[in-house]
């Protein structure tokens, strides 16, 4: 990391401002060469900036000096606040260019710096990512948190009480016959570590909540052709986003609306109906439909008047199912039949509503509002976001399940089950052997982060 990196970090021009960003060791000449001095530390100075061959005034702009380590990268890092011109922010790259080890920054660069530097940990690495690519407030919030250390911190006491077992039972069998140690310190750890492995199973089953949080609740809306699945997809985003026509099949292939309920993310996914069809292209739409469906956190289930009924055995939709994800009936077209309105606060089961129907869609529409805020509400512990913090907090339970089932062999063995749930952990952080993640983490990093 001994080259100077640069990059436009406010997003495309024109703009009324530009920052552009300087990490590196020849940070300082940079600044130097551009505005005459340094500017005091982490105070903004209104500058000239001029060309160095030449002494030409560029651009006046607000220049920002923060000595490393403490900075956001762990080195020297300078930020010019210039004009939002293509000209101006063209020139000055171009200038940046110019400096002997400096050049443009990869995708997310100045982020994994600051992770080599001991800045940030992965698990705030990721918040960051998430933070950047937050649409709603509760993935705001979760984002602010997660980037803020609290996932990172949770894992790293876990791995830290690990640890500290390990020595307790190193010291057990290294110096048994010393007066300073208990002998039953081996007893009390196998005790310890059983309460940690049901902390972190707790955790663990509370996962698949934070990652709907960060990628967004699965509804899909699903029945026969023609039930008023488009109609009712484009009622609830609020916009023609699926073609409705009389004509049963129009929908060959799935639909996806992303939507803010509340400030929780949902993804409402459109289907193909489901029939007996002849058509390869329908037999695929089918297909996928049934898929989506398999990946619901929620199915909405769409009956016209005299249509297929769920349990009807032509409607089309697999027992097990309809048994393994929650299913509501939305009872479509409701305007051209009398039907009586469900009280969706009672069951949520059952919603008679239509596009033409004012009350009927605001059932539906709340009704969905609160499973989404019961599904995947922020709690005050932290939540694991990414399927990779899965991964090894599970490969962490099987080393701890590993260490309890194994009491008829010596300690030593038993230790090495509890170092290796100590480096599940320690991966998740970036601790510990991730070299071969981080291209995966970074590389959806915008530029100039």
């Amino acid at each position: 990391m001994s080259e100077t990196i640069y990059a436009l970090s406010s997003g495309a021009v024109p703009s009324g401002v530009a920052v552009i960003r300087v990490s590196g060791s020849r940070t300082k000449a940079v600044v130097g060469a551009l505005c005459g001095c340094v500017p005091e530390v982490r105070r903004a100075t209104l500058s000239r900036l001029r060309v160095p061959e030449t002494s030409e005034v560029l651009d006046e702009a607000l220049v920002l000096f923060f000595e490393g380590p403490k900075s956001f990268t762990g080195e020297d890092i300078a930020e010019f606040h210039c004009h939002g011109g293509k000209a101006v922010v063209a020139r000055l790259l171009e200038i940046l260019g110019g400096f002997e080890d400096c050049r443009p920054a990869e995708p997310g660069e100045f982020t994994r710096r600051a992770y080599y530097n001991g800045r940030m940990d992965l698990t705030e690495v990721e918040g960051l990512a998430d933070l950047i690519a937050a649409e709603t407030e509760s993935q705001r919030k979760q984002a602010v948190r997660q980037m803020g250390g609290a996932l990172g911190s949770l894992y790293e006491d876990w791995r830290k009480r690990l640890i500290h077992m390990r020595a307790m039972i190193e010291a057990d069998f290294d110096f048994a016959d010393e007066e300073d140690v208990p002998g039953s310190v081996a007893d009390e750890v196998w005790q310890d570590a059983g309460t940690l492995r049901a902390e972190i199973s707790s955790h663990l089953a509370m996962s698949r909540r934070g990652e709907r949080l960060r990628s967004g609740l699965q509804v899909v809306v699903m029945g026969a052709p023609n039930a008023g699945k488009s109609s009712l997809l484009n009622a609830i985003a609020g916009r023609d986003v699926a073609i409705v026509t009389e004509e049963a099949g129009t929908t060959r292939d799935t639909i996806e609306v992303h939507l803010d309920l509340a400030g929780y993310p949902v993804t409402l996914i459109d289907t193909a109906g489901l029939r007996e069809a002849e058509g390869r292209v329908e037999r695929e739409g089918i297909r996928r439909a049934q898929v989506r469906g398999q990946e619901a956190d929620l199915i909405l289930w769409a009956v016209e008047p005299d249509g297929a009924e769920l349990d009807d055995p032509v409607s089309g939709l697999p027992v097990d199912l309809g048994n393994a994800i929650p299913v509501w009936i939305v009872r479509t077209k409701s305007d051209l039949v009398t039907l009586p309105k469900q009280d969706s606060s009672e069951t949520l089961k059952e919603i008679a509503c239509s596009d033409k129907d004012e009350d009927g869609m605001a059932a539906l529409f709340n009704a969905l509002t609160r499973f989404a805020e019961e599904t995947i509400s922020l709690s005050e512990a932290p939540l694991a976001t990414r399927e990779r913090h899965r991964h090894y907090l599970s490969d962490c339970l099987a080393a701890l399940d590993a260490a309890a089932e194994a009491g008829h062999l010596p300690a030593e063995l038993r230790a090495e089950d509890l170092r290796r749930a100590s480096d599940c952990l320690g991966r998740i952080t970036g601790r510990i052997d991730v070299e071969d993640l981080l291209d995966v983490i970074f590389r959806d990093f915008c530029i100039g982060k």
